[in-house]
């Protein structure tokens, strides 16, 4: 693999050069506009599944979309999480750091992924069981569309919980000092759980 890989910039520019919105652009690959908008302004990376789909959609081959520039990760100084979540598109590798950090995988410099709140396609179930949250994404876990992690983020770390196509998608994790919980869908990005979806499971 070269260290290379398709970027925001190149998916824009093809976008705009044949005048798509985000949201037509979004619709012929099976996404959302705002993982286009994303994509576009160096918060995610389209999955390796996504790229034959989308270099069609652009009017390109496969060779051309991965011509563009190097994937550069800029603007590491807004007003993100402490937490950081880092996915390999092509292996799908998970890594997870606590401030900021330069990572790469495969030979890319990967971005930061930018968290959403969880949406009707991807909605959640938390439940409390004795000491623990039982936590249930309503969500398909096919080879091509899954969620691939859970992660539990407390005061003194975090608590990832991979997943993996065919199972079901559901973990559990202690409920002491859990403040927040992140899970990612290989097509749409990562979502962050609402504060007071924990309170109220937990009978704050």
């Amino acid at each position: 693999m070269t260290n290379q890989y398709v970027t925001g910039a190149m998916i824009k520019r093809l976008r705009e050069s044949r005048h798509l919105t985000q949201a037509q652009l979004a619709e012929k690959i099976n996404v959302t506009d705002k993982a286009i908008s994303k994509w576009e302004r160096g918060r995610g990376l389209p999955d390796i599944s996504l790229v034959e789909g989308l270099a069609k959609a652009l009017g390109v081959s496969v060779i051309e979309l991965f011509s563009g520039e190097n994937v550069i990760n800029t603007n590491r100084a807004g007003n993100m999480l402490r937490v950081n979540f880092y996915v390999c598109p092509i292996c799908g590798n998970l890594i997870q750091s606590s401030g900021e950090a330069v990572v790469s995988c495969c030979g890319i410099t990967l971005p930061p992924l930018e968290a959403e709140e969880a949406d009707e396609s991807h909605s959640v179930k938390i439940e409390k069981v004795e000491d623990e949250y039982f936590v249930t994404v309503n969500h398909e876990m096919t080879k091509k569309h899954y969620i691939s992690f859970i992660a539990a983020v407390r005061g003194d770390g975090v608590e990832i919980k991979k997943l993996y196509p065919e199972q079901n998608a559901e973990v559990r994790f202690k409920i002491n000092g859990t403040k927040k919980i992140y899970y990612f869908c290989n097509r749409h990005g990562l979502f962050s759980l609402p504060a007071v979806f924990i309170r109220e499971a937990k009978g704050v």
